[in-house]
């Protein structure tokens, strides 16, 4: 059986075109060899540079972007234009048959407005973050439908709720971790691979050198116990171990190099580190 993998790109990966080359090179490998990749793009680093270029000040509670109906318009702007056509020419370049597809198009990715949270930086009271959604379903058949046709999924992740207004269903902004991997659970991938700016979870985070190769579960709230693990790549395992909870066979963090993806698909914890759960066969 063909393995599945969900890709997750950053915007600021899509805005370095040298970088972003070697990443499609290597799915354009892996197609090659009968692998079904899905794309997940995110846009924040565009989505801030145009609301300074109109003069919108991006409002942010711990570290998280409020969507109020100018920023969602600059969103959709953003992912479904700008950054969807920039990563699909990329990859066609790269020899990706591509096609870019919103999170919005026939449902896709199918959401609810998040209702008011507590988050950590934010304050003890609940937190409006106005036009984001809450995944609340994958249309899978849509991206299965895609693959059949021998297309690789380029997907910009907004949400829809096709039921939440007579008129015009109303539009999300869905951060592109999230989304990316409520797409791996969906599909029951096999791998989902998250692109960062550093080579894997690190030993001494000012040690690219560090890199941890894999590790299970339980050595990941052991490290993050232990302050081996600090910082952003807290939350980044934390989802990763709720992922791996959903049913996705194992979660990849690595970081952007020519050969860095393809090598890691094909030996897992040998370019970034993989992610297993404890009872997994690996």
């Amino acid at each position: 059986m063909s393995p599945i993998a969900v890709l997750k790109i950053g915007g600021d990966v899509v805005a370095q075109p040298g970088p972003l080359a070697e990443v499609l090179r290597d799915v354009a490998a892996l197609v090659g060899k009968g692998w079904r990749i899905a794309i997940c793009h995110g846009g924040g680093p565009q989505a801030s540079d145009l609301q300074g270029r109109l003069g919108l000040k991006a409002h942010k509670v711990g570290g998280r972007r409020i969507t109020d109906a100018p920023t969602l318009q600059v969103m959709k702007q953003v992912l479904a234009g700008e950054v969807s056509v920039d990563l699909v020419a990329s990859a066609l370049a790269a020899g990706v048959d591509a096609i870019g597809v919103c999170g919005v198009s026939g449902g896709l990715v199918r959401a609810r407005k998040r209702p008011p949270v507590v988050v950590s930086g934010g304050g003890p009271e609940p937190v409006d973050f106005g036009h984001v959604g809450d995944v609340v379903g994958i249309r899978t058949g849509l991206i299965e439908h895609l693959w059949a046709a021998g297309l690789t999924p380029v997907i910009s992740t907004l949400g829809v709720d096709p039921e939440g207004d007579p008129v015009r269903a109303p539009v999300f902004n869905i951060n592109a971790d999230t989304v990316s991997a409520a797409i791996a659970a969906a599909l029951r991938a096999d791998h989902l691979f998250a692109l960062t700016n550093v080579p894997g979870v690190l030993r001494d985070r000012d040690d690219p050198s560090s890199r941890i190769p894999r590790m299970r579960a339980a050595e990941v709230r052991q490290a993050i116990a232990e302050g081996v693990i600090v910082g952003g790549m807290i939350p980044k395992v934390e989802e990763a171990l709720r992922n791996l909870e959903a049913g996705i066979g194992a979660v990849h963090i690595l970081g952007v190099g020519a050969g860095a993806l393809a090598g890691e698909a094909e030996a897992p914890g040998s370019h970034g580190t993989v992610l297993l759960g404890d009872d997994t066969a690996a």
